[in-house]
């Protein structure tokens, strides 16, 4: 099959996917076909601004040359070998995330919910290695952790795991406004605490210092391990590597995915020494995870994020964005509460927020709606500030349009 013979029209898509594809979604009726930077282009010809990017995936735009380039050479050379073999690439992209992180390990899989999972594992290998297990997680209110079943198991809404249940036993929740209660729930048969230093889809809710602060001292008093996933805050987001370090903490392992890979499946867990020190051979593994293509990708990220500039542009364009976050919402009394740092934004309404990401749809504006109530922007990293000025002018117009003002 040629590329022409895919039925690219919504209708026809949609009847396509309707009779093959497992019904799992609910879709924006609209089918894109492709992307030039921060711009999405729909089967039509019509153009949106894209200010979801993937969920935080397409961290350099959409149709990056450079990326494009990059997989273009490698898929030519050699796509994958497996891990049973060594290839050129995945000790230098190992290399970049550990300057980055201070942490010296890596293993790679192939998202954000995978590395997760190999967090959660080897907070759980560390302890047995000491000869005495601990198996319990302590977790946070409004946490996501991915759809695995162990990360889905550090996952606070019920509706997400009860149609999987039982899931892996063994984790407390605790508010993370609240340290008292966290104090209580870190024991001596805590393996690890785990925490989003923003919370993503729980709503954009950075932790508090204070809560940040506990984390520190119960995992020195008690030796639980400190688990930060950065799937969706790390890797340049807020405008620096990884937003644990703006919060005091030192994490034992922390899990990276979405913008690693550019639009490439590529996630990864990062180990302290310590940590790394008490895996041995076969104790876990991937297919895909690390292979040439992924670390091609992965590459071109980095060294966009690190030479290129890139974190700069982020932390500028995050200042502006959220100047104009708050301007909106000065305007709008609708939108109670600004939330988020660098490029990752949620706007907290006093309401349901459907209705406004689907005017900001009518407008060609792609936001996207979490936790109920929150307006969540995460657009390309590399977006300048005059297309964030059109999107919030979109935006406020949506607002207008819904009636909140």
């Amino acid at each position: 099959m040629t590329t022409t013979e895919i039925a690219t029209k919504l209708s026809e898509v949609q009847a396509l996917e309707a009779a093959h594809v497992l019904q799992i979604y609910r879709r924006t009726p609209v089918v894109f076909v492709r992307g030039s930077g921060s711009r999405l282009y729909d089967d039509e010809g019509r153009e949106f601004l894209d200010l979801v990017s993937g969920i935080g995936v397409a961290s350099l735009g959409h149709a990056n040359p450079a990326l494009a380039r990059a997989l273009a050479d490698q898929a030519a050379t050699l796509a994958h070998t497996s891990n049973l073999y060594f290839h050129p690439l995945q000790g230098e992209v190992a290399r970049r995330l550990a300057a980055l992180s201070g942490l010296p390990r890596v293993f790679f899989c192939n998202s954000g919910t995978e590395a997760v999972e190999a967090c959660l594992k080897f907070a759980r290998r560390y302890w047995h290695a000491q000869g005495s297990p601990r198996t319990k997680i302590v977790a946070f209110d409004h946490a996501f952790h991915g759809r695995t079943a162990g990360s889905l198991s550090a996952t606070w809404d019920a509706h997400y795991r009860d149609p999987f249940a039982p899931l892996v036993p063994g984790v407390t929740w605790v508010s993370p406004k609240d340290p008292v209660a966290l104090a209580a729930a870190v024991t001596a048969e805590t393996a690890a605490i785990i925490v989003e230093p923003i919370q993503g889809e729980g709503g954009v809710r950075p932790i508090p210092l204070e809560t940040a602060r506990t984390i520190r001292e119960l995992s020195d008093q008690t030796g639980a391990l400190v688990i930060a996933d950065e799937v969706q805050s790390g890797l340049g987001r807020t405008g620096v590597p990884l937003y644990s370090s703006v919060l005091g903490l030192k994490p034992d392992l922390v899990a990276v995915g979405k913008a690693l890979g550019a639009g490439m499946p590529a996630g990864a867990a990062l180990f302290s020494q310590r940590v790394a020190d008490q895996a041995a051979p076969g104790d876990h593994g991937t297919t895909n995870g690390g292979n040439l293509l992924a670390c091609r990708a992965a590459l071109v990220f980095l060294e966009a994020l690190t030479e290129g500039g890139l974190m700069t542009h982020v932390a500028e364009t995050g200042r502006h964005l959220r100047a104009r976050l708050e301007t909106l919402a000065a305007k709008h009394r609708a939108i109670i509460e600004v939330r988020g740092a660098g490029l990752i934004w949620g706007l907290e309404l006093d309401r349901d927020a459907t209705p406004v990401i689907e005017a900001a749809f009518e407008r060609r504006l792609l936001v996207n709606r979490t936790a109920g109530t929150v307006v969540r922007l995460l657009p390309p990293l590399i977006i300048s500030t005059a297309d964030l000025d059109e999107g919030i002018a979109r935006l406020d117009e949506a607002f207008a349009a819904c009636k909140l003002s």
